[in-house]
């Protein structure tokens, strides 16, 4: 159906996976991105290492569709065995980093832009989006151009859901906790241990329930992940410091949680950030019937990602599966690509013609 844009697509995400671009280094893919926009002819515009570009016969007068994807990638773990940016085709499987996450989904969303740029008459314009710093919740990504574009009125975010659409996506809000004690040698009855301190707050963290559940997301979940605590073995330790992953869903604000831990632990609690929103669109928007028309299994997504900076109604779509990001030796489904193409320019044809 689209064979030239797969073509690109795949050649594109090529060049960028043989292109290092861990998060607040992606300054080689910004070029190789501006780059291949330069080539179909469509002028862009940079701030940082993001890039964007709107259609050719963008009205002002008309809603804005943006389309918006994240080209940096993790650092590869210890487990892999092949060459991370050797860009391979082994058995329809395109290997390399950041092939899945978010690199299909990033060059299916520009392919489908390409598709839709020469067009006249549509009902809506549309601008793509590539953006930097998403895998550390940067500053210094989609956050830092939003001001630059123009009114978004609903948004297309770029991640591998098997193509399946998130119509909502959990808020994260990660937590710093110390408990507080004070010293003492171990082999007599001294001090105050501030791991024990610590355990109550830590076990309330870990069957706390909140009252309010989301239809869409479910309940909410606390994690502690981290804990730090003691100097050496024969001193009672003073200080115990731990951190807790809260996945936040649209039942509740960041801030409306926040006091409801604070008054519930003796710890003292910092929230690194109130940036992290849930996020979603609701069932009746267009682009969620567009997208039921075409078949699409609808989800609440458990993971944070961009969607969570873009403060307008949005979906969270795209080739690829999100059990592989971050693993070793990823990759992506040659055919994952195509299909993602194909389904992005269907979801949109249905409701960007006048």
């Amino acid at each position: 159906m689209n064979t030239e844009l797969h073509d690109k697509a795949f050649n594109l995400l090529t060049k960028l996976i043989a292109a290092p671009s861990f998060s607040k280094e992606e300054e080689e893919v910004s070029f190789i991105i501006e780059d291949f926009f330069d080539k179909q002819g469509v002028h862009t515009y940079r701030r940082g290492n993001n890039i964007w570009a709107k259609n050719k016969f963008f009205d002002q007068n008309k809603p804005t569709i943006l389309l918006n994807s994240h080209h940096d990638t993790v650092k590869p773990n210890s487990g892999y065995t092949r060459d991370p940016f050797k860009p391979e085709v082994i058995d329809g499987k395109l290997y390399g980093l950041g092939s899945n996450d978010a690199g299909g989904p990033l060059v299916s969303l520009i392919a489908t832009f390409i598709y839709f740029y020469p067009k006249e008459n549509l009902k809506y314009n549309v601008i793509m989006a590539a953006t930097a710093e998403e895998e550390i919740s940067g500053t210094g990504g989609v956050e830092s151009i939003w001001s630059s574009l123009v009114p978004i009125d609903f948004a297309i975010v770029g991640e591998p859901t098997l193509t399946d659409i998130a119509t909502a996506e959990k808020g994260l809000m990660v937590l710093d906790c110390t408990a507080k004690g004070k010293p003492g040698h171990a082999a007599r009855e001294e001090g105050i241990n501030a791991i024990y301190q610590a355990l109550p707050d830590i076990d309330w963290f870990r069957t706390y329930k909140y009252p309010r559940v989301s239809e869409t997301l479910g309940e909410m979940k606390m994690s502690v992940t981290i804990i730090n605590s003691g100097s050496q073995h024969n001193v009672v330790p003073a200080e115990c410091k731990f951190t807790v992953d809260v996945r936040v869903t649209d039942a509740y604000t960041l801030e409306e949680a926040f006091e409801i831990i604070k008054s519930n632990v003796k710890c003292e609690v910092v929230p690194r950030s109130l940036r992290m929103r849930s996020s979603g669109i609701a069932l009746d928007h267009p682009l969620v019937q567009s997208a039921k028309k075409n078949g699409h299994k609808l989800y609440g997504s458990p993971t944070t990602s961009d969607q969570a900076l873009i403060p307008v109604a949005s979906i969270k779509m795209g080739p690829g599966d999100s059990a592989r990001s971050h693993s070793a030796n990823e990759f992506i489904y040659v055919d994952e690509i195509k299909k993602g193409i194909d389904c992005y320019i269907a979801l949109l044809e249905n409701l960007i013609y006048q």
